[in-house]
Protein backbone atom coordinates (compact mmCIF):
# COMPACT_ATOMS: atom_id res chain seq x y z
CA UNK A 1 0.00 0.00 0.00
CA UNK A 2 1.06 3.51 -0.52
CA UNK A 3 0.84 6.30 1.86
CA UNK A 4 -2.10 7.70 0.36
CA UNK A 5 -3.52 4.26 0.39
CA UNK A 6 -3.11 4.16 4.19
CA UNK A 7 -5.00 7.38 4.90
CA UNK A 8 -7.73 6.63 2.61
CA UNK A 9 -7.88 2.95 4.67
CA UNK A 10 -7.72 5.06 8.10
CA UNK A 11 -10.80 7.25 6.70
CA UNK A 12 -12.86 4.39 5.97
CA UNK A 13 -11.95 2.63 9.69
CA UNK A 14 -12.61 5.91 11.63
CA UNK A 15 -15.93 6.34 9.95
CA UNK A 16 -16.98 3.33 11.12
CA UNK A 17 -16.10 4.26 14.40
CA UNK A 18 -18.16 7.18 14.88
CA UNK A 19 -20.49 5.30 13.94
CA UNK A 20 -20.70 3.47 16.87
CA UNK A 21 -17.86 0.22 15.88
CA UNK A 22 -15.10 -0.33 18.76
CA UNK A 23 -12.05 0.60 17.17
CA UNK A 24 -10.11 -2.87 17.51
CA UNK A 25 -13.02 -4.17 15.60
CA UNK A 26 -13.23 -1.93 13.39
CA UNK A 27 -9.83 -2.90 12.39
CA UNK A 28 -10.14 -6.43 12.60
CA UNK A 29 -13.24 -6.42 9.95
CA UNK A 30 -10.81 -3.79 7.31
CA UNK A 31 -8.29 -6.22 7.93
CA UNK A 32 -9.89 -9.46 7.01
CA UNK A 33 -11.66 -7.62 3.85
CA UNK A 34 -8.20 -5.94 3.15
CA UNK A 35 -5.99 -9.25 2.66
CA UNK A 36 -3.42 -7.40 0.53
CA UNK A 37 -2.23 -5.65 3.19
CA UNK A 38 0.80 -6.64 4.30
CA UNK A 39 1.88 -6.45 8.18
CA UNK A 40 3.62 -2.86 7.77
CA UNK A 41 0.36 -1.91 6.25
CA UNK A 42 -1.74 -2.56 8.90
CA UNK A 43 0.57 -1.55 11.73
CA UNK A 44 0.83 2.13 9.48
CA UNK A 45 -3.43 2.11 8.92
CA UNK A 46 -3.44 1.19 12.70
CA UNK A 47 -1.59 4.21 13.79
CA UNK A 48 -3.19 6.34 11.51
CA UNK A 49 -6.34 5.14 13.05
CA UNK A 50 -5.27 5.90 16.91
CA UNK A 51 -3.14 9.50 16.18
CA UNK A 52 -6.79 10.16 15.24
CA UNK A 53 -8.62 9.25 18.13
CA UNK A 54 -6.24 10.60 20.23
CA UNK A 55 -7.12 14.00 18.42
CA UNK A 56 -10.51 13.60 17.33
CA UNK A 57 -11.68 16.76 18.48
CA UNK A 58 -8.59 19.23 17.08
CA UNK A 59 -8.13 16.79 13.90
CA UNK A 60 -11.79 17.44 13.06
CA UNK A 61 -11.45 21.43 13.58
CA UNK A 62 -8.41 21.48 11.58
CA UNK A 63 -10.08 19.14 9.22
CA UNK A 64 -13.34 21.33 9.07
CA UNK A 65 -15.38 18.14 9.36
CA UNK A 66 -16.51 15.26 11.71
CA UNK A 67 -16.00 12.96 8.87
CA UNK A 68 -12.51 10.27 9.18
CA UNK A 69 -11.47 12.30 5.62
CA UNK A 70 -12.03 15.70 7.02
CA UNK A 71 -9.73 14.09 10.65
CA UNK A 72 -7.53 12.61 8.64
CA UNK A 73 -6.56 15.90 6.62
CA UNK A 74 -6.78 17.63 9.73
CA UNK A 75 -4.25 15.53 11.12
CA UNK A 76 -1.68 16.51 8.02
CA UNK A 77 -2.39 19.84 8.60
CA UNK A 78 -0.86 18.93 12.59
CA UNK A 79 2.01 17.46 11.03
CA UNK A 80 3.11 20.42 8.63
CA UNK A 81 2.56 17.59 5.72
CA UNK A 82 0.92 19.24 2.46
CA UNK A 83 -2.31 17.31 2.16
CA UNK A 84 -1.66 17.66 -1.80
CA UNK A 85 0.50 15.23 -1.75
CA UNK A 86 -0.93 12.38 -0.72
CA UNK A 87 -4.80 13.53 -1.32
CA UNK A 88 -4.07 12.86 -5.25
CA UNK A 89 -6.93 10.95 -6.12
CA UNK A 90 -4.44 8.19 -8.28
CA UNK A 91 -4.61 4.39 -7.05
CA UNK A 92 -6.09 4.00 -4.07
CA UNK A 93 -5.50 7.53 -2.58
CA UNK A 94 -7.98 9.76 -1.18
CA UNK A 95 -9.57 12.05 -3.71
CA UNK A 96 -8.38 14.99 -4.34
CA UNK A 97 -9.29 18.81 -2.24
CA UNK A 98 -12.35 20.28 -2.84
CA UNK A 99 -12.47 24.00 -3.03
CA UNK A 100 -14.45 23.76 0.55
CA UNK A 101 -12.33 21.71 1.82
CA UNK A 102 -9.22 23.55 1.04
CA UNK A 103 -11.43 26.85 2.70
CA UNK A 104 -12.90 24.72 5.93
CA UNK A 105 -10.94 24.04 9.43
CA UNK A 106 -10.20 26.37 11.84
CA UNK A 107 -7.61 26.32 14.89
CA UNK A 108 -9.67 24.53 17.80
CA UNK A 109 -9.55 26.23 21.00
CA UNK A 110 -10.58 25.27 24.76
CA UNK A 111 -10.99 21.59 25.52
CA UNK A 112 -11.12 20.80 22.05
CA UNK A 113 -7.60 21.88 21.46
CA UNK A 114 -6.83 19.64 24.69
CA UNK A 115 -8.73 16.85 22.65
CA UNK A 116 -10.42 16.61 26.30
CA UNK A 117 -14.63 16.52 25.93
CA UNK A 118 -16.28 19.82 27.12
CA UNK A 119 -17.95 18.32 30.29
CA UNK A 120 -14.87 16.82 31.55
CA UNK A 121 -12.37 19.96 31.30
CA UNK A 122 -13.68 21.60 34.44
CA UNK A 123 -13.40 18.28 36.54
CA UNK A 124 -9.93 17.56 34.61
CA UNK A 125 -8.56 20.81 35.97
CA UNK A 126 -10.04 20.52 38.85
CA UNK A 127 -8.40 17.08 39.72
CA UNK A 128 -4.66 17.98 38.61
CA UNK A 129 -4.63 22.11 38.90
CA UNK A 130 -1.70 23.56 37.09
CA UNK A 131 -1.19 20.07 35.59
CA UNK A 132 -4.10 19.99 33.88
CA UNK A 133 -3.15 21.10 30.36
CA UNK A 134 0.32 19.46 30.31
CA UNK A 135 -1.65 16.04 31.20
CA UNK A 136 -3.69 16.72 28.56
CA UNK A 137 -1.38 17.40 26.18
CA UNK A 138 0.53 14.10 27.17
CA UNK A 139 -2.25 12.13 26.10
CA UNK A 140 -2.34 13.25 22.62
CA UNK A 141 0.86 11.45 22.14
CA UNK A 142 1.56 7.95 21.63
CA UNK A 143 2.79 6.38 24.87
CA UNK A 144 6.44 4.39 24.90
CA UNK A 145 6.72 1.00 25.10
CA UNK A 146 7.46 -0.33 28.33
CA UNK A 147 8.84 -3.92 29.90
CA UNK A 148 9.20 -5.61 33.15
CA UNK A 149 11.79 -7.23 33.79
CA UNK A 150 10.86 -10.80 35.52
CA UNK A 151 13.31 -10.89 38.53
CA UNK A 152 12.61 -14.61 38.45
CA UNK A 153 13.85 -15.29 35.60
CA UNK A 154 16.39 -12.30 34.81
CA UNK A 155 18.30 -9.65 35.65
CA UNK A 156 18.21 -5.83 34.46
CA UNK A 157 21.15 -6.22 32.68
CA UNK A 158 20.92 -9.99 31.32
CA UNK A 159 17.24 -9.27 30.19
CA UNK A 160 18.61 -6.05 28.35
CA UNK A 161 21.11 -8.46 26.60
CA UNK A 162 18.94 -11.01 25.34
CA UNK A 163 16.63 -8.27 23.66
CA UNK A 164 19.30 -6.77 21.94
CA UNK A 165 20.65 -9.38 21.13
CA UNK A 166 17.17 -9.76 18.60
CA UNK A 167 17.57 -5.63 17.71
CA UNK A 168 15.43 -4.90 20.14
CA UNK A 169 17.03 -1.50 21.98
CA UNK A 170 16.04 -0.90 25.60
CA UNK A 171 17.18 1.46 28.28
CA UNK A 172 16.33 1.72 32.15
CA UNK A 173 13.36 4.18 33.36
CA UNK A 174 13.41 6.35 36.77
CA UNK A 175 9.92 4.83 38.05
CA UNK A 176 10.80 1.54 38.64
CA UNK A 177 14.29 -0.53 38.67
CA UNK A 178 12.45 -3.07 36.23
CA UNK A 179 11.22 -0.69 33.76
CA UNK A 180 12.66 -0.43 30.52
CA UNK A 181 11.69 0.88 28.05
CA UNK A 182 11.38 0.11 24.45
CA UNK A 183 13.54 2.57 21.80
CA UNK A 184 13.76 0.46 19.00
CA UNK A 185 12.42 -2.76 17.47
CA UNK A 186 9.30 -2.87 19.63
CA UNK A 187 7.32 -4.41 17.29
CA UNK A 188 9.42 -7.74 17.60
CA UNK A 189 8.92 -7.99 21.42
CA UNK A 190 6.40 -10.60 21.49
CA UNK A 191 8.28 -12.93 19.20
CA UNK A 192 11.48 -12.44 20.92
CA UNK A 193 13.00 -15.05 22.93
CA UNK A 194 13.12 -12.78 25.60
CA UNK A 195 9.40 -12.33 26.03
CA UNK A 196 8.67 -16.05 25.18
CA UNK A 197 10.86 -17.33 27.26
CA UNK A 198 9.35 -14.77 30.39
CA UNK A 199 12.59 -12.66 30.83
CA UNK A 200 9.96 -9.87 30.23
CA UNK A 201 6.75 -8.88 30.30
CA UNK A 202 4.80 -5.58 28.50
CA UNK A 203 3.70 -3.90 31.31
CA UNK A 204 3.92 0.10 31.84
CA UNK A 205 6.33 1.55 33.64
CA UNK A 206 3.65 3.56 36.36
CA UNK A 207 2.18 0.51 36.72
CA UNK A 208 5.73 -1.53 37.71
CA UNK A 209 5.96 1.37 40.01
CA UNK A 210 2.72 0.94 41.77
CA UNK A 211 3.53 -2.68 42.38
CA UNK A 212 7.34 -1.62 43.74
CA UNK A 213 5.52 1.35 46.16
CA UNK A 214 3.58 -1.65 48.21
CA UNK A 215 4.35 -2.58 51.49
CA UNK A 216 5.46 -6.41 50.10
CA UNK A 217 7.59 -8.92 52.22
CA UNK A 218 8.24 -12.91 51.43
CA UNK A 219 6.10 -15.00 53.49
CA UNK A 220 3.02 -12.84 53.32
CA UNK A 221 -0.48 -13.64 52.55
CA UNK A 222 -1.17 -11.69 49.18
CA UNK A 223 -4.41 -11.27 47.00
CA UNK A 224 -5.15 -8.87 43.97
CA UNK A 225 -8.60 -8.80 43.77
CA UNK A 226 -9.46 -7.01 40.83
CA UNK A 227 -6.56 -9.24 38.71
CA UNK A 228 -7.22 -8.82 35.38
CA UNK A 229 -5.01 -10.14 33.25
CA UNK A 230 -3.29 -10.27 35.93
CA UNK A 231 0.02 -7.98 34.81
CA UNK A 232 0.35 -7.00 38.47
CA UNK A 233 -0.57 -9.97 40.28
CA UNK A 234 2.65 -11.84 38.10
CA UNK A 235 4.48 -8.30 39.14
CA UNK A 236 3.73 -9.34 42.97
CA UNK A 237 4.76 -12.61 42.42
CA UNK A 238 8.42 -11.43 41.39
CA UNK A 239 8.57 -9.44 44.29
CA UNK A 240 7.94 -11.87 46.86
CA UNK A 241 9.40 -14.83 44.84
CA UNK A 242 6.16 -16.49 45.96
CA UNK A 243 2.60 -16.92 45.65
CA UNK A 244 0.28 -14.07 45.07
CA UNK A 245 -3.97 -15.26 44.99
CA UNK A 246 -5.65 -13.77 41.96
CA UNK A 247 -9.52 -12.98 41.43
CA UNK A 248 -11.59 -11.13 39.06
CA UNK A 249 -15.64 -10.63 38.94
CA UNK A 250 -15.49 -11.78 35.55
CA UNK A 251 -13.12 -14.98 35.59
CA UNK A 252 -13.05 -14.83 32.10
CA UNK A 253 -10.14 -12.03 32.18
CA UNK A 254 -8.08 -14.32 34.16
CA UNK A 255 -7.94 -16.88 31.07
CA UNK A 256 -4.82 -16.47 29.79
CA UNK A 257 -3.06 -16.11 33.21
CA UNK A 258 -2.01 -19.63 33.97
CA UNK A 259 -0.12 -19.60 30.51
CA UNK A 260 1.55 -16.54 31.52
CA UNK A 261 2.32 -17.57 34.92
CA UNK A 262 3.82 -20.86 33.94
CA UNK A 263 6.31 -18.52 31.10
CA UNK A 264 7.23 -16.44 33.95
CA UNK A 265 7.97 -19.14 36.52
CA UNK A 266 5.21 -17.26 38.83
CA UNK A 267 2.85 -19.41 41.42
CA UNK A 268 -0.15 -18.02 40.67
CA UNK A 269 -3.81 -19.25 42.04
CA UNK A 270 -7.17 -18.01 40.78
CA UNK A 271 -9.77 -17.53 43.23
CA UNK A 272 -13.57 -17.48 42.68
CA UNK A 273 -14.40 -17.07 46.10
CA UNK A 274 -11.12 -15.52 48.48
CA UNK A 275 -11.12 -16.30 51.88
CA UNK A 276 -8.99 -13.76 54.19
CA UNK A 277 -7.43 -12.78 56.10
CA UNK A 278 -4.68 -11.48 53.78
CA UNK A 279 -1.54 -9.64 54.58
CA UNK A 280 -1.77 -7.56 51.01
CA UNK A 281 -5.16 -7.18 49.01
CA UNK A 282 -4.70 -5.16 46.07
CA UNK A 283 -7.68 -3.47 44.08
CA UNK A 284 -6.70 -2.03 40.96
CA UNK A 285 -10.01 -0.76 40.08
CA UNK A 286 -12.30 -0.56 37.34
CA UNK A 287 -11.76 2.91 36.38
CA UNK A 288 -12.13 6.01 33.84
CA UNK A 289 -8.55 5.11 32.32
CA UNK A 290 -8.29 8.34 32.24
CA UNK A 291 -4.62 7.96 33.16
CA UNK A 292 -3.90 5.75 29.80
CA UNK A 293 -5.99 7.00 26.92
CA UNK A 294 -3.23 7.58 24.62
CA UNK A 295 -2.72 3.90 24.86
CA UNK A 296 -6.95 3.39 24.30
CA UNK A 297 -8.14 7.04 23.13
CA UNK A 298 -11.43 5.69 22.46
CA UNK A 299 -12.24 5.63 26.13
CA UNK A 300 -12.13 9.74 25.95
CA UNK A 301 -14.86 9.83 24.08
CA UNK A 302 -16.97 6.95 25.28
CA UNK A 303 -16.60 7.95 29.11
CA UNK A 304 -20.14 10.12 30.09
CA UNK A 305 -21.01 11.77 33.22
CA UNK A 306 -23.28 9.14 34.30
CA UNK A 307 -20.57 6.15 33.77
CA UNK A 308 -17.81 8.26 35.75
CA UNK A 309 -20.58 8.49 38.62
CA UNK A 310 -21.37 3.99 37.79
CA UNK A 311 -17.86 3.16 37.93
CA UNK A 312 -16.98 5.56 41.80
CA UNK A 313 -19.82 3.71 42.88
CA UNK A 314 -18.20 0.23 41.73
CA UNK A 315 -14.76 1.59 43.25
CA UNK A 316 -17.06 2.10 46.62
CA UNK A 317 -18.33 -1.43 46.56
CA UNK A 318 -15.13 -3.27 45.54
CA UNK A 319 -13.04 -1.20 48.87
CA UNK A 320 -15.66 -2.44 51.42
CA UNK A 321 -15.87 -6.35 49.94
CA UNK A 322 -12.14 -6.05 49.74
CA UNK A 323 -11.55 -4.49 53.31
CA UNK A 324 -13.34 -7.74 55.18
CA UNK A 325 -10.13 -9.78 53.44
CA UNK A 326 -7.76 -7.59 55.01
CA UNK A 327 -5.67 -9.09 58.18
CA UNK A 328 -5.42 -6.67 61.51
CA UNK A 329 -2.43 -4.81 60.81
CA UNK A 330 -2.53 -5.69 57.56
CA UNK A 331 -2.92 -3.76 53.69
CA UNK A 332 -5.52 -2.40 51.47
CA UNK A 333 -3.78 -0.96 48.36
CA UNK A 334 -6.30 0.74 46.30
CA UNK A 335 -5.21 2.01 42.66
CA UNK A 336 -6.56 3.24 39.30
CA UNK A 337 -5.18 4.24 36.59
CA UNK A 338 -7.29 7.14 36.21
CA UNK A 339 -6.30 11.07 37.13
CA UNK A 340 -9.61 12.07 38.08
CA UNK A 341 -10.30 12.95 42.36
CA UNK A 342 -13.51 11.35 41.86
CA UNK A 343 -11.82 7.98 41.81
CA UNK A 344 -9.22 8.40 43.25
CA UNK A 345 -8.50 10.84 46.39
CA UNK A 346 -12.06 11.33 46.79
CA UNK A 347 -13.24 7.36 47.34
CA UNK A 348 -10.38 7.17 49.56
CA UNK A 349 -11.60 9.63 51.73
CA UNK A 350 -15.13 8.79 51.37
CA UNK A 351 -14.26 4.88 52.54
CA UNK A 352 -12.07 6.52 55.78
CA UNK A 353 -14.96 8.26 56.89
CA UNK A 354 -17.17 5.67 56.76
CA UNK A 355 -14.71 2.88 58.66
CA UNK A 356 -12.60 4.40 61.32
CA UNK A 357 -10.99 0.93 61.67
CA UNK A 358 -8.60 2.37 58.88
CA UNK A 359 -5.63 4.50 58.53
CA UNK A 360 -3.97 6.17 55.12
CA UNK A 361 -0.45 4.74 54.91
CA UNK A 362 1.02 6.41 51.80
CA UNK A 363 -0.34 7.84 48.88
CA UNK A 364 0.82 8.26 45.36
CA UNK A 365 -0.30 9.79 42.23
CA UNK A 366 1.75 9.63 38.97
CA UNK A 367 0.90 11.55 35.88
CA UNK A 368 2.58 11.26 32.24
CA UNK A 369 4.94 14.00 32.37
CA UNK A 370 7.19 11.01 34.72
CA UNK A 371 7.10 9.13 31.65
CA UNK A 372 4.22 6.52 32.20
CA UNK A 373 0.64 6.37 32.11
CA UNK A 374 -1.26 8.19 34.87
CA UNK A 375 -1.64 5.76 38.05
CA UNK A 376 -3.34 6.51 41.59
CA UNK A 377 -2.10 4.25 44.73
CA UNK A 378 -3.36 4.67 48.21
CA UNK A 379 -2.54 1.88 50.79
CA UNK A 380 -5.13 1.62 53.67
CA UNK A 381 -3.46 -0.11 57.21
CA UNK A 382 -6.55 -1.94 58.90
CA UNK A 383 -5.80 -1.25 62.58
CA UNK A 384 -4.72 -4.08 64.70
Amino acid sequence: MTPAARIAAAAGILDEIAGGRAAEQALLRWARASRFAGSKDRAAVRDHVFDALRRWRSAAALGGGESGRARMLGLLRQAGTDPDTLFTGAGHAPAPLSEAERAAGRVPEGAEALDLPDWLWPLWRASLGEEAAQAAEELRHRAPVFLRVNSLRATRDSARAALAEEGIATRPHPLAETALEVTEGARGVARSRAFTEGLVELQDAASQAVVAALPLAPGQRVLDYCAGGGGKALAMAARIAGPVAAHDANPARMSDLPARAARAGAEISRIADPEGPYDLVLCDAPCSGSGSWRRAPEGKWRLTAAGLDDLCRTQAQILTAAAALVAPGGTLAYATCSMLTPENGAQVADFLAGHPGWTLGSEHQFLPRDGGDGFYLACLTRRG
